[in-house]
């Protein structure tokens, strides 16, 4: 990848600039721009597109996104010890880089990606990486603002959002994962790439969130059980969704949580009227 930029290896820039992975912040910095590269590729072709990257530290996968054509990157940044490196990327691809300083959690690039194919490709910091993904996948109105997500996470995290119903990873995030997108381990770095479904089973989140909560925060008992605490008549519920009263949350598919959920809804609202 280096041959394709010109720009110094990046073992240089981080001994230049003085820089070192930060627990705190959660960084991992990737120097293996051929690992780089790979993730660039698997999020799809990158010509044209505009690139959303959280974490890009001394911008490794950074110069790999460029490099294989991505029209713009916006990278978001909170380390500022790191954005003298990027500006080095900036300087080699005028125009193609918005570097921003700030916390991810709270910048909303929404407004800054313009128009066009947006895709969200990134080496997440692993100690906030759940919460930007709920955060994606919380996004009102869906379709989102962009057309896929390739993200690092840890082995555990990911195995977690594309588990299966019946396997012990299988959980609240595997359902929210698996309600909005079609979620695949690309290969064993753990980067996971995500195809938001343009029209996921209708179902309001507030109330997938509280029926989740309640089965998977007591996974171990039956759902006749776990589910009391939603404060609805949870025989009512079960029989009306086709779901088994002796059933754990781990048994569950997406669909039968997103049944669970509507009808869930719909008992509270007429328990309200």
């Amino acid at each position: 990848m280096s041959a394709l930029d010109d720009l110094p290896p990046l073992r240089d820039v981080i001994r230049r600039h003085g820089l070192s992975a930060q627990k705190s912040l959660g960084q991992n910095f990737l120097l293996d721009l051929n690992l780089t590269g790979r993730i660039a590729r698997a999020s799809g072709p990158l010509e044209g597109a505009t690139v959303v990257e959280v974490g890009p530290g001394p911008g490794g996968l950074t110069r790999a996104l460029l490099a294989l054509g991505a029209r713009r990157v916006i990278a978001i940044e909170r380390d500022q010890r790191c954005l003298d490196a990027l500006a080095e990327v900036s300087d080699h691809y005028p125009g193609r880089l918005e570097v921003i300083s700030g916390d991810a959690l709270k910048v909303d690039v929404r407004p800054l990606v313009g128009d066009g194919e947006v895709r969200v490709v990134a080496n997440l910091p692993y100690n906030i990486a759940t919460l930007l993904l709920i955060g994606w996948l919380s996004t009102d109105p869906w379709p989102p603002w962009f057309s896929s997500l390739t993200l690092m996470f840890q082995k555990e995290v990911a195995e977690r959002i594309v588990a299966a119903p019946g396997s012990k990873a299988y959980g609240r995030l595997a359902v929210l994962a698996g309600w909005r997108t079609t979620a695949r381990i690309a290969f064993d770095v753990a980067p996971s790439a995500f195809v938001p479904r343009a029209e996921p089973l209708p179902c309001a989140l507030s109330a997938l969130e509280k029926v989740t909560e309640a089965a998977f925060g007591q996974r171990r008992k039956m759902l006749r059980q776990s589910l009391k605490s939603l404060g609805v008549d949870t025989a009512a519920l079960l029989a009306a969704t086709g779901v088994e009263e002796t059933a754990r949350a781990e048994e569950i598919d997406v669909d039968g949580f997103v049944r669970l959920a509507n009808v869930f809804a719909q008992l509270k609202a007429g328990a309200a009227a």
